[in-house]
């Protein structure tokens, strides 16, 4: 992983070491010794993380870091402030001033290399969560921001002593009052359901094996989203190497101090909150890119890749489909005499009654205007001449109602045998194919008065 780094310390041996360090891992290295030329130099380069001594000849880090905070530029820059100082306070001020991470020296290199990855790797997923919400922002498909709501917010402890769950329940929560905190078992950890997990896993880790807990729970579908703390002993260098590496967003250390670890918790809150936010933004961009807004179906470009998987498990299986193209009759007279408000209404009801009479595995498409295409999965041709007949009759018995008073509605329908191709077959050629003779089957149906079902037949219908 390659990345911009500033270094901002006031002794150049310092700044010799670190650059030394830093290029031999392939990172490009800046530097500055005080921290206006570090908050000038942020703005300027833009380095991709920064790294902050504490004590600096005109400032300190703290106000470094609210500084780069309160700069819409640097704001999301991440800083890793390393001092001589062991003082828990000043260590909870730079974390609530904005600093990502506080390493006291001497600072053990492997340690110090994972960590810069992990924040590196943060700082890219945080970089593409603001790409995709200025892309949805400027396509009207982000979501509004919302704060923390303390019912979704639960923190589960997973491994705790006994003392370690009575100091989380008598300091650690009086902190976090938005947050609900459980402890729990290596068993109940790996049986949540998919949307009841925990926000935070805070992971006792005080042996290696441990960790492979970690892995498990990033790999289950349930509990791949969740955020992950992992707690260890004091003195753990190669394990905490190993915790960032294999995906843990944060680490704390016993002996636990209550503000900080509620300053991570409330961090790793936010960092999820965001990545629900965005998957949410990117799930419902998806959807309007693939689904009809007025009925709810799939449009033409949504349905490519169902009808191509339909098509290829029809080559493996040996089964056959059918494809159906479907046509309201006269619909353009129902938009010049009730408006087009009415003919909406009459096709989201119509959808509604294709969806009630055909199975899940079927696709239906809203094909463009009045025209509906249906793919029947797994039947031969005269059960799909059977099957649009009953759409046919399902559509005609039953007048639409409407804003416009009831309005009686009937359908024409062109079948065509479902074509995937030979080995070797373009199978979008297919398709297309079998598209085009629907097509012409549809147009059967209309020039011979409506209201019915053609199959295709090469021989008697013409090009």
């Amino acid at each position: 992983m390659t990345g911009k780094i500033l270094i901002v310390d006031d002794l150049a041996i310092n700044r010799i070491i670190l650059t030394a360090k830093l290029g031999s891992a392939c990172y490009e290295t800046l530097t500055a010794e005080t921290g206006a030329q570090a908050i000038a130099m942020a703005r300027s380069r833009r380095p991709d993380l920064i790294l902050l001594d504490m004590m600096l000849e005109d400032t300190d880090g703290v106000a470094v870091c609210r500084s780069l905070r309160a700069d819409p530029v640097t704001a999301h820059i991440p800083v890793l402030i390393i001092t001589a100082s062991t003082e828990q306070a000043q260590r909870n001020a730079a974390l609530a001033a904005g600093a990502n991470e506080f390493l006291s020296k001497p600072v053990d290199e492997t340690t110090l290399l994972a960590r810069i990855r992990n924040l590196l790797r943060a700082a890219e997923t945080e970089a593409e969560w603001r790409r995709q919400e200025t892309w949805c922002s400027g396509h009207g498909l982000a979501e509004p921001a919302a704060g923390f709501v303390a019912a979704q917010t639960r923190v589960a402890l997973l491994g705790a002593t006994p003392q370690m769950a009575r100091f989380w329940r008598k300091q650690v929560a009086p902190l976090c009052p938005q947050m609900r905190f459980e402890s729990i078992g290596t068993a109940e950890a790996l049986s949540y359901a998919e949307g009841a997990a925990p926000d935070v896993f805070m992971i006792v880790a005080e042996s290696p094996v441990a960790l492979r807990l970690l892995l498990d729970l990033q790999a289950r579908r349930a509990t791949r989203h969740s955020a992950y703390c992992v707690i260890l002993p004091p003195e753990a260098g190669d394990q905490a190497a190993m915790a960032l590496d294999l995906g843990a967003h944060d680490l704390l250390h016993l002996p636990l101090d209550a503000e900080e670890t509620a300053l991570r918790l409330g961090m790793q809150i936010t960092r999820k909150r965001r990545a629900d936010a965005l998957r949410r933004t990117v799930e419902r961009g998806l959807n309007l890119a693939a689904l009809d807004p007025l009925t709810g179906l799939l449009n033409r470009r949504g349905a490519e890749a169902k009808l191509l998987h339909l098509a290829l498990q029809a080559r493996q299986n040996g089964e056959g489909f059918a494809v159906l193209l479907l046509d309201l009759d006269r619909f353009k007279a129902i938009n010049d005499t009730h408006g087009h408000g009415v003919g909406d209404e009459v096709l989201r009801q119509v959808a509604a009654r294709m969806r009630s009479v055909l199975s899940p595995q079927d696709v239906i498409v809203r094909y463009g205007g009045e025209e509906f295409l249906i793919a029947l999965a797994g039947v031969l041709l005269e059960r799909a001449r059977a099957q649009a007949q009953v759409l046919c009759d399902v559509i005609e018995q039953t007048p639409i109602a409407t804003a416009g008073g009831e309005i009686c509605v009937t359908v024409s329908v062109g079948v065509a045998p479902g074509q995937c191709g030979a080995d070797g077959e373009d199978m979008r050629q297919a398709l297309a194919r079998t598209v085009d003779q629907a097509d012409r089957a549809l147009l059967a149906s209309k020039s011979h008065g409506r209201n019915r079902v053609t199959v295709f037949e090469a021989a008697s219908l013409p090009r």
